[in-house]
């Protein structure tokens, strides 16, 4: 190992067994690093699409009780991923040692 290199904590944007957190020690940049990238990004945009939608669902009149208690239950999912991936962020962004710049 480089002694140069950084080594951090990371904390991955899925869960293990029995819902326990998975993390990640790393430099950040290898093969499970890139891959929690792209699943962050993925559920980043999926809170997109799901926040525009809870917001047509809440503007139609027509709209049923499940359909409501559906939307609220994809939300605490989402809730749950945003929040998991601003933790890791800030975690990253605030780990004392850091040779990088948050943008």
């Amino acid at each position: 190992m480089n002694p140069h290199t950084t080594q951090e904590l990371r904390l991955l944007p899925w869960t293990g067994a029995e819902g326990k957190p998975c993390y990640l020690i790393g430099d950040g940049h290898g093969y499970v690093s890139r891959l929690a990238d792209d699943i962050e990004s993925v559920q980043l945009n999926m809170a997109a699409h799901l926040l525009a939608h809870t917001d047509n669902l809440l503007s139609d009149r027509s709209a049923t009780p499940e359909q409501l208690r559906y939307a609220i239950a994809r939300l605490a999912e989402s809730l749950r991923d945003v929040h998991r991936i601003a933790r890791n962020r800030n975690t990253r962004h605030t780990t004392p040692g850091r040779t990088d710049h948050p943008e």
